[in-house]
């Protein structure tokens, strides 16, 4: 009977070490998780951000789906200006600027029209995978309108979203809940975003 009794407070002590272990590395280690998938979804929000402005200079207004966004980076040609020639140290301390080395024909510019894939991203870009949310197979949200301004003007606006729920999937339950409980006491958004419908924020991320 001792015995049996020193075996379960053997396991008790043991399963008390356990606890108290995961109750310090668990929050870290969603924490870095966490901050790993962020980086992830920002980058592409970032890259949805830069295709969403090539496309309102060229069309006047944003992309309302994900289709029509794609569509304009495969088939889109966008001017990109290359350039030959350079200015020497020397002529740089003579104090000969860029614009007279073009006159002068010491360096050359070109313009020419490539994919809007490639001048925004390069060549090895993928643009099917804009819509993804990154480690997932859902897509983000994706939304293009016009919003009035105090001025009363009407301006184009976007917005792009994904909760916690979709690209943090996975980790921990209870750190989800309070990361949305926390975002709706801040009244924020309960993950990531760039741009906005509801007001003018010049297209800035939740995260800046």
């Amino acid at each position: 009977m001792k015995k049996i009794l020193n075996a379960l407070l053997a396991l008790s002590v043991v399963i008390m070490l356990y606890l108290c272990t995961m109750s310090i590395l668990g929050p870290i280690q969603f924490t870095e998780a966490k901050g790993d998938r962020d980086k992830a979804v920002i980058k592409r929000l970032i890259d949805i951000r830069t295709a969403q402005v090539a496309f309102l200079n060229k069309k006047g207004e944003y992309a309302k789906t994900f289709d029509t966004l794609i569509y304009f980076l495969k088939n889109e040609k966008l001017p990109f200006v290359s350039k030959t020639g350079s200015l020497t140290d020397e002529q740089l301390q003579a104090g000969l600027t860029e614009a007279e080395a073009v006159k002068q024909g010491i360096i050359i510019r070109d313009t020419i029209f490539v994919s809007a894939k490639d001048t925004l991203f390069g060549p090895s870009f993928n643009p099917d995978s804009i819509r993804f949310v990154p480690g997932t197979t859902e897509q983000f949200e994706l939304q293009a309108t016009e919003i009035p301004t105090n001025a009363g003007l009407w301006m184009k606006v976007f917005q792009c979203n994904t909760p916690y729920d979709v690209y943090l999937k996975g980790l921990n339950h209870q750190e989800i809940v309070n990361l949305k409980d926390k975002a709706s006491q801040q009244d924020r958004y309960p993950g990531l975003q760039v741009g906005s419908v509801t007001e003018v924020n010049n297209n800035a991320g939740n995260w800046e």
